[in-house]
């Protein structure tokens, strides 16, 4: 799964990471610290530009919402539950499927967060007393401070209640990748805690390592079984993760305070 994450690079950086051709300077985010979904997010996608001879595609940073609205579909409210695509079904599920095939893209990261529940808790639930479980979140980057690449898909929807100069006529959504969580070590773990991404949860993002940014951003790539081959994992033992403060489960919070590495979860979070 992926319900939030951090975002702090400008179009600049991610340029030169990406090779990117274009983006407007007036679309440019500010750094963000606690993206959540609905948020407008920078992705990377290879498209053809408008108005222009050329028909070859461009590498584009865009600004996209977060939350994927299907082009069939009739109203946008659906938009908040859209944030992930399962790499198992994405192929054929009527909400993804089309954009698998021609509108896929590379969403960057910092890293993103994942809550785990603590084992006091966890035992306090199968002994069957009523106390919510209170998460320790962690944020999970790429070991070697990279940005992290996930994989993701976009697409186009027009609100039919507005006329065509209306500004909000067009939506361009997104969505991410997830697949099965990393069941091998870390490259760096926690003193206390998790071993293993899945010891945190049972999904992650699919992480596209550079080999495979090219491939999967090509629009003329529709084959469906050559695109799945794309969905395989990356090699194991990229990632790390770390226990982060538990402000950072309100959405309201923002700022680079929120990636601080604490020694070890917070009290009443252990794992």
């Amino acid at each position: 799964m992926c319900g939030r994450y951090a975002a702090s690079r400008g179009p600049e950086e991610l340029a030169e990471v990406f090779g990117i051709e274009k983006w407007e300077p007036g679309e440019s985010l500010a750094p963000d610290y606690n993206v959540a979904p609905t948020k407008e997010v920078h992705v990377v996608l290879d498209r053809p530009l408008k108005d222009v001879p050329d028909p070859r595609p461009v590498r584009q940073l865009r600004t996209l919402r977060w939350g994927l609205v299907p082009s069939w579909s009739k109203t946008p409210e659906g938009a908040a539950r859209m944030i992930n695509a399962r790499a198992e079904t994405v192929h054929e599920k009527p909400s993804f499927r089309r954009a698998f095939a021609t509108r896929r893209c590379v969403i960057p990261a910092d890293g993103y967060y994942e809550w785990v529940t603590g084992q006091q808790e966890r035992d306090l639930e199968v002994e069957g007393r009523k106390k919510r479980p209170r998460k320790q979140p962690y944020f999970v980057l790429p070991a070697d401070g990279s940005v992290l690449a996930m994989a993701g898909l976009y697409e186009f929807w027009r609100d039919r209640t507005l006329p065509d100069d209306h500004p909000r006529a067009w939506w361009a959504t997104c969505s991410v990748v997830t697949t099965d969580a990393e069941t091998g070590p870390l490259a760096v773990s926690p003193a206390e805690g998790p071993r293993t991404l899945a010891d945190i949860h049972p999904r992650m993002p699919l992480m596209l390592t550079p080999d495979r940014w090219d491939a999967w951003l090509d629009p003329s790539r529709t084959d469906v079984e050559e695109l799945r081959s794309l969905l395989a994992p990356p090699p194991p033992g990229l990632m790390r993760a770390y226990p982060v403060s538990t402000t950072v489960s309100n959405v309201r919070n923002n700022g680079p305070e929120l990636l601080k590495e604490l020694e070890g979860p917070e009290e009443g979070t252990l794992f």
